[in-house]
């Protein structure tokens, strides 16, 4: 039986669901995190869990040799019709390594880890990633603030797009965030889960620690402000191997 993100991510409703994603708001991001990590165009960066590959693009028009890599092959046949010499897609599953290149940093955005039924396969990827790290390479990990998301839970949600209601409902469930998607078409009814560990920052230093690696920086939103447990919109963690 697959995964809930191997079915899920490659329909054709994900991308509908999701199809205005802030591409400003990634541009933003990305901006703040080159210099932050002060990279340099000569440098290999890998975008880990990449989907459609929006971050990539603009990494990649930033002048950065960029491989995007995603588990899912509509993500990624999608991605590919952007490639140049300098910008390369591939389907990947992040618990395994990569054996034909190193990366100075490797970026895993917007809630890509925390995915599985499995929690030590969070290990499996870290482990995975120091092994394709180069030695004063960087991780970067952006998640969601747990402690904040579940305080401001939208329990239920409503919407329309491109002539298809989505009903969506979100819970709490034995440590998962879960949301659950539901919705008509083509006379046919469909439904889908997503659920993400609610990891909190103890967690993440232990799942590092585990894998050898120890955190240097923390940010808590877009502008890479200080990290606040109670208020900060995201989780941004920046590692570095031990």
């Amino acid at each position: 039986m697959k995964n809930w993100f191997e079915s899920w991510f490659d329909t054709k409703y994900y991308h509908i669901l999701y199809k205005s994603r802030d591409y400003y708001e990634a541009e933003f991001f990305i901006k703040n995190l080159t210099n932050q990590l002060n990279l340099q165009p000569s440098q290999k960066v890998l975008d880990l869990a990449c989907g459609k590959g929006r971050h990539s693009i603009f990494l990649n028009q930033l002048g950065f040799d960029v491989i995007g890599v995603d588990l899912s092959k509509a993500s990624i046949d999608a991605a590919k019709k952007n490639e140049n010499e300098r910008l390369h897609f591939f389907t990947h599953d992040m618990r395994e390594p990569i054996k034909t290149c190193k990366f100075d940093a490797i970026l895993n955005l917007f809630t890509s880890i925390g995915y599985f039924e499995d929690p030590e396969d969070n290990v499996r990827v870290l482990k995975s990633v120091h092994s394709y790290l180069n030695e004063n390479g960087t991780l970067v990990i952006d998640f969601l603030n747990q402690h904040k998301v579940i305080n401001e839970l939208i329990v239920k949600e409503t919407k329309v797009i491109d002539g298809i209601t989505f009903f969506l409902e979100k819970e709490v469930v034995n440590g998962y965030i879960e949301k659950t998607i539901s919705f008509e078409d083509d006379n046919k009814n469909f439904r889908f889960t997503e659920k993400v560990q609610a990891l909190t920052l103890q967690d993440f230093k232990n799942y590092l620690g585990q894998a050898n690696f120890e955190i240097i920086n923390l940010a808590g939103d877009y502008n890479l402000q200080p990290f606040h447990e109670k208020d900060s919109s995201r989780l941004i963690i920046f590692a570095k191997k031990k």
